[in-house]
């Protein structure tokens, strides 16, 4: 069975869909066969890969969680090798209301996941910048779970109420949800503020915190734009070491 991780934090702009397809990519590149599942009405996992939304308007991931096509028919292949992609479109926007009368609308997206059975290496979620339905059916769905935090003033604002609905996750719906590790992105290295930032959250979660820590990289914020990762992009910038580097912490080093 694949490793489930989601990238997930309510706040939004603190880099989920950059960190789920750069260290998708890095998974990838590293001969693991891995699945990018974009859980976003927005779908910049979607765009951020190359792959135009009106290509995907009659099957992508919203499809596949109403029933209406298997989550293989959904599955598109991206430039990358060992890489596919569940993409998602603008039409995830409503499926909260159209789920709200069905029982165990929270395990929809687990049990689309267990009929991929041994395909992947790696399934990566990313997930909405909300606690709602989409991240929730997201931490049921997975076995761990990456929280970006960015090196600014708000970092911590809200962390503790993530860390507090991962708990409920746990003891409610799924048992195995697991923290692999909070992700210090962002960071400034000229920016007095983002080494304090730093300080003060290994100081309070310690080794629940990864040593990679992904700096504020103009490559890295265009490659989007180009609907490539980062490792294509531009594979020597500070931003594509960095998410390599990330991908090793997790490989290597047996961190998740």
């Amino acid at each position: 069975m694949p490793k489930i991780i989601c990238i997930a934090n309510q706040k939004g702009g603190v880099g989920k869909t950059t960190t789920a397809i750069n260290l998708s990519a890095s998974l990838a590149t590293a001969e693991k066969k891995t699945l990018l599942i974009d859980c976003d009405a927005q779908g910049n996992a979607t765009s951020g890969l190359g792959i135009d939304k009106q290509v995907i308007r009659e099957k992508n991931m919203y499809h596949a969680l109403i029933g209406q096509v298997p989550i293989s028919e959904v599955i598109v292949s991206t430039p990358i090798p060992h890489l596919d992609l569940a993409p998602a479109n603008q039409e995830m926007v409503g499926i909260e209301i159209e789920f709200v009368s069905i029982d165990d609308r929270e395990k929809k997206l687990r049990r689309l996941i267990r009929n991929l059975d041994r395909l992947y290496d790696y399934v990566i979620i990313d997930c909405p910048p909300s606690l709602g339905f989409l991240t929730v059916n997201a931490l049921v769905a997975s076995d761990f779970v990456i929280i970006p935090l960015q090196c600014e003033y708000f970092a911590m604002e809200g962390l503790g109420h993530l860390l507090n609905t991962l708990k409920l996750i746990k003891s409610r719906l799924n048992p195995s949800l697991a923290l692999g590790g909070i992700l210090l992105t962002m960071f400034d290295t000229r920016n007095l503020l983002s080494h304090r930032v730093s300080e003060d959250v290994r100081k309070h979660f310690g080794d629940r915190v990864f040593q990679t820590i992904i700096p504020r990289n103009v490559r890295l914020s265009e490659a989007p734009s180009h609907g490539l990762p980062i490792i294509l992009y531009d594979i020597r910038s500070r931003g594509a070491v960095s998410y390599m580097d990330l991908a090793k912490e997790i490989l290597i080093c047996g961190r998740i």
